[in-house]
């Protein structure tokens, strides 16, 4: 509990819970009542509730899908219609633009998108989603240090006031920017490389970033075999991305087939 929530706002947090079963075993009740009445009606209401969860379900995977193919052109044209009915598009455009790039490894069009953001409130509002970007690129530009810096600041960064899911998900990739920029500097702790496996399960969109980290991390632990799993099932980098390079070079010291051109 919050140290600053007061006793009168405890009893209220522990009341919602209560009221919420007393609801739904009040609805489950109801339906079971309507099903045995009209059961026609029912099952075709039944029936719309499962197309539409069916689609969902279909629609987050084929996103997840999307997000691991490594075709940043894809992922961008999918962004394209809403990019600019976001908040702040001038600024807030150029920066996911900028993440798509980082994510799949193109660090010259991640940086010129950053470099093409509208400076002002929403910048600076933004500095989570910055810290988090130039760690990724200072790390595949090979500035070590300035990605641990980035990392660092990060980290300190005080969290959110935000429901449990988010800020546990905030909490993850924060860590997982860390252990990402400690892999490729191999100053690793015990730990990272399951942090970083499951941030890039946590976050498709930085899936390979993560996983290339890990593998980075496998290879420093002599777990070799490990670093086959990791690989499996990736894309044929273009020679635009930094990842074709970190394939490569993890592949050779793991015995394993080079990237395949594109």
């Amino acid at each position: 509990m919050n140290p600053f929530d007061s006793e009168d706002e405890g009893r209220g947090s522990r009341l919602i819970p209560v009221l919420l079963f007393i609801g739904s075993a009040a609805l489950a009740a109801a339906a079971l009542r309507f099903a045995w009445q009209q059961p026609v009606i029912m099952s075709a209401v039944l029936s719309v509730v499962l197309v539409f969860a069916a689609a969902r379900w279909l629609a987050r995977r084929k996103l997840r899908r999307l997000l691991r193919s490594g075709d940043v052109g894809s992922v961008l044209r999918r962004w394209s219609t809403s990019l600019h009915r976001i908040p702040h598009p001038a600024t807030m455009a150029p920066l996911m633009t900028a993440t798509a790039f980082a994510a799949y490894g193109w660090v010259e069009k991640a940086r010129a998108a950053m470099a093409a953001a509208e400076r002002g409130p929403a910048w600076e509002a933004a500095l989570e989603h910055r810290l988090f970007l130039d760690t990724l690129l200072c790390t595949f530009e090979g500035d070590r240090d300035m990605a641990l810096a980035q990392a660092g600041r990060l980290a300190r960064l005080p969290l959110p006031d935000i429901s449990s899911p988010f800020r546990s998900r905030v909490v993850t990739l924060r860590a997982a920017a860390g252990a990402l920029a400690r892999a490729f500097a191999h100053t690793s702790v015990p730990g990272d490389r399951a942090l970083l496996e499951r941030a890039s399960e946590a976050s498709p969109l930085v899936f390979w970033a993560m996983r290339y980290a890990a593998a980075v991390v496998a290879i420093d632990e002599g777990e070799l075999t490990r670093v086959e799993e990791l690989l499996a099932d990736a894309p044929s980098w273009p020679q635009e991305s930094t990842f074709r390079a970190f394939h490569d070079e993890i592949a050779d010291r793991a015995g394993l087939p080079r990237t395949v051109s594109a």
